[in-house]
């Protein structure tokens, strides 16, 4: 169905079934251990062997030679593959990386073997006895070092902006504006974090290959395996019904994959690999590092009249920038904008989509910058953000926002936070030994439409069966598919079987850039509509005046039971969303505002959150509860970003040292009390006919910032080095206290 005008009432609108609380189906199946990941398809093969990748330990030059004679010899051995023996490999979709094949060494733990064994314990041991040589180069690790020598480049994800994004004069708005700020922030790299590690099994049948690996998008992952194999994509079939998080990490393929089909392939048995913690954090992707310059002039009763934001990052040779600066392009209005980007080489793991790319590290420094701002101009935080709201694309007036509610969200939030009975002097709050502080910041994301299809059928004795190549990363989507073909076919909730994750099914958007559940749910929308068609002509009724509603369809006077429509065979529906050009004349974003309340320790320093709320406009909600989910995760994890995530990387030999969820910190129960969501009812036509936009990532817009925000009026010592740690505070508590 092409989607190229804004949806009118449909059947979804009943809200019925859509848009109710309720639990995920999927969660029995989770919590009882019966939910078969990746690595645990036992049932899918017989007999298998498992993998161990052997990681490169220089960053940075080439492998000399490989000596596997020591572990071919080992118990239990079947082979050892070596990157010498195969050239390298094509990079896949949306990567710059060469997984394994050829001499070239491009970062630490880039996999250079691979040992398959009868055990995980046998392959493990033997990969220890293999010997490598290397010839290494000097390595670029240092941001601050290399960032003189940074390039500008444009963003990947918005071509049709220029590299140097001006609107005006920018220096001679800031030179005449009566209040100007100019500070500079900086965000250190990230890795995903997320439970599940990157795995796989794969099989061989003649020269077709199937996988069960951990992907986030299956249409990706399938062909980027073909285009490294050298078979056609129909010869590749993917599967992945369950995943453990992921966060962008599993947005593309990662070397589990790839050596996974290689290994299966060299034994003639099903393989198995998991990647080891290290290899996930140095040869995996991340959230580069950023430095950020942020100037911002405005009028004495806080207009912005110009915004100027450059950011630098890190990244291997022919990668992406980190799209810092793209929330600025569309959060506040400024007659005069100056953007850029600028990309230095660094010979570390691949930055690369993490949740909220862009946006998570740029409001980390942008709604710093607006609290600054507001406090140069005597101005309420949330008031000054109000004040400059806008309902249009600043570069292009007539482009207006489709559905932009941000000030009801700030001031929603404002009041429900009681926001009223905050301080604005730094440190004057207090609680005994703490400081308490109160702390916001605007968020912002925008909705990605992107195509996606479904498969319905109604069986024999009315159940309905939705396939689909979607993904569920623990978001709630087997439940929101479910809740929609309920929905669409007039049936409860429990009528309906959701099977997802397979590239046999017709392809979805997959799980990312929250463009996952609106264009999931509207693909499978328009499958619906086919099978409403087909179900009304078997049963001799009008399919334009049909109506699908307690288990029946009906057509005014006449009727029937939906399960009569499959007595003579199943019945199918397919089809999928194909999206216009309603991006040209509307912004299609999500919005939210995030509160946070601190403690500060007088004396050591130590901070402590005590509660957070979120207040979202995301258009319609269609699971309250499974989005309340997201969003209370994502606000955990901008904890994480505010005061203790950082890969610590080691300057002489080029790798993160912290590699590992022992040494990389993460928030846990006890660092995360009462949390509070607030959504608003604004359902958006331009969206989808679903009317709803993305949720998974602009939980996360603003939290690091509201907590950084909140530290400062908690203690007087603004920060702009995240993450906000003890060492940056404790020789300036003194005198706090």
């Amino acid at each position: 169905m092409k989607y190229d005008a804004p949806a009118g009432r449909n059947p979804i609108d009943r809200l019925e079934v859509v848009g109710r609380p309720l639990p995920r189906i999927d969660g029995p199946l989770k919590v009882t251990g019966r939910a078969a990941y990746a690595y645990e398809r036992h049932d899918a093969v017989a007999n298998p062997a498992y993998g161990w990748i052997l990681g490169a330990t220089i960053a940075r030059g080439r492998v000399r030679r490989i000596d596997a004679a020591a572990a071919k010899a080992a118990p239990g051995v079947l082979a050892v593959l070596s990157t010498l023996d195969r050239d390298a490999a094509p990079p896949g979709f949306r990567t710059t990386l060469h997984l394994f094949g050829g001499a070239e060494v491009r970062h630490y733990h880039q996999a250079v073997a691979l040992v398959v064994a009868e055990t995980f314990e046998e392959a493990r041991a033997a990969a220890h006895l293999v010997g490598v040589e290397y010839e290494a180069a000097s390595s670029r690790c240092d941001l601050a070092a290399e960032a003189p020598k940074a390039e500008p480049v444009a963003d990947r994800d918005s071509p049709d902006y220029p590299i140097v994004d001006r609107i005006g004069d920018v220096e001679a708005a800031l030179a005449a504006a009566p209040v100007r700020l100019d500070e500079t922030y900086t965000t250190p790299d990230h890795t995903h974090a997320m439970m599940e590690p990157h795995a796989t099994t794969a099989a061989w049948s003649g020269g077709r290959l199937t996988v069960w690996t951990s992907a986030q998008v299956v249409s990706w992952h399938r062909n980027s395996l073909a285009q490294a194999l050298g078979l056609p994509k129909e010869n590749v079939r993917l599967e992945s019904p369950f995943i453990g998080g992921g966060f962008g990490a599993k947005l593309i393929m990662r070397a589990d994959a790839l050596l996974a089909a290689l290994g299966a392939q060299a034994v003639g048995r099903p393989v198995k690999i998991a990647l080891q913690r290290p290899l996930i954090a140095n040869g995996g992707t991340r959230r580069a590092g950023t430095i950020q310059r942020i100037r911002l002039g405005a009028t004495r009763d806080g207009r912005l009249t110009a915004i100027g934001h450059h950011s630098i990052n890190g990244n291997l040779p022919g990668a992406f920038a980190e799209a810092a600066i793209a929330p600025t392009r569309l959060l506040y209005g400024a007659p005069t904008r100056e953007l850029s980007m600028k990309l230095a080489v660094l010979d570390l793991a691949e930055g690369n989509d993490m949740r909220a790319p862009g946006e998570a590290p740029g409001l980390m420094a942008l709604e710093i910058a607006m609290d600054e701002m507001a406090e140069k101009l005597g101005l309420d935080p949330v008031a000054f953000r109000i004040l400059n709201d806008t309902q249009v694309d600043p570069r292009n007036p007539q482009r207006r926002f489709s559905e932009r509610h941000l000030a009801e969200c700030l001031r929603t939030g404002a009041e429900r936070f009681g926001w009223a009975r905050r301080n604005p002097e730094p440190g004057s709050m207090r609680d005994g030994r703490w400081l308490v502080g109160m702390g916001m910041a605007a968020g912002f994301r925008l909705n990605l439409p992107m195509p996606s299809a479904a498969r319905i059928r109604l069986e024999r004795g009315g159940r309905l069966t939705v396939e689909t190549g979607m993904t569920d990363i623990g978001t709630g989507s087997y439940t929101i598919l479910a809740q929609t073909a309920a929905e669409m076919m007039g049936v409860p909730v429990e009528a309906v079987s959701v099977r997802l994750g397979d590239s046999a099914y017709p392809e979805a958007a997959g799980s990312g850039g929250q463009f996952g559940a609106t264009n999931a749910t509207s693909g499978l929308y328009c499958a619906c509509l086919k099978l409403r068609d087909a179900v009304a002509a078997r049963l001799g009724l009008d399919p334009a005046r049909a109506a699908f509603a307690g288990g029946m369809v009906t057509d005014g006077s006449r009727g029937a039971a939906l399960a009569e429509a499959a007595e003579g065979g199943p019945l199918t529906g397919e089809d999928g969303i194909q999206y216009g050009d309603l991006d040209k004349t509307f912004v299609q974003a999500t919005f939210g505002a995030q509160f946070a309340e601190v403690a500060v320790n007088r004396f050591t320093g130590e901070t402590r959150i005590r509660r957070m709320l979120a207040v979202i406009d995301a258009g319609r909600i269609l699971n309250p509860l499974t989005a309340r989910s997201q969003v209370i995760g994502a606000m955990t994890m901008g904890v994480g970003s505010a005061l203790m995530e950082a890969l610590a990387v080691d300057k002489r030999h080029g790798f993160f040292i912290n590699h590992d969820l022992g040494g990389y910190e993460v928030p846990v129960h006890a660092d995360i009390p009462h949390q509070e969501v607030v959504f608003l009812d604004h359902p958006d036509a331009v969206s989808s006919p679903m009317k709803a936009k993305g949720i998974g990532e602009i939980g996360l817009c603003g939290v690091a910032a509201a907590v950084a925000n909140a530290v400062y009026n908690a203690t007087g010592i603004r920060v702009r080095d995240y993450p906000i740690t003890l060492d940056k505070m404790l020789d300036r508590m003194p005198s706090v206290a």
